[in-house]
């Protein structure tokens, strides 16, 4: 194993427990609220398109990405990394919603500049720990 995959396992098995552990808090009812709020007033519907819902399905989707990472199948790998970069751009309104509300939503109001160069780095890191 060279360093550059020692690099990427490494890379793979933080990323993991990051995406799980957020989608984990998806389902921690304050927690869950606090994101339910920060769905865009546009993007609000009923069913699956409610806000609960909308959180309940990133949620497993970053525990079934972070997982994905872990697999020692290049193409389930890939595929899991692809979804969470999807995953990132989904999300994105939400954030940036929050942050166009800091007064409501406070530390989770991150600045729509930084959160985006943020998403940008963290997909880059998805990318090289799922090829």
């Amino acid at each position: 194993m060279d360093a550059f995959e020692i690099v990427q396992w490494v890379l793979r098995i933080v990323l993991a427990v990051v995406f799980v552990a957020m989608g984990a808090l998806h389902f921690v009812p304050r927690v869950r609220r606090g994101m339910e709020a920060m769905i865009p007033p546009g993007l609000r519907g009923t069913g699956i398109r409610s806000p609960r819902s909308l959180v309940v399905v990133s949620g497993v989707a970053e525990i079934i990405g972070g997982l994905g990472l872990l697999s020692p199948w290049e193409p389930i790998r890939f595929a899991a990394g692809i979804g969470l970069i999807a995953l990132l751009v989904a999300v994105f309104p939400a954030n940036a919603y929050a942050a166009r509300n800091p007064e409501r939503f406070g530390p989770m109001a991150v600045p729509v500049g930084p959160r985006a160069a943020g998403q940008v780095v963290l997909g880059a890191l998805v990318l090289v720990a799922a090829i």
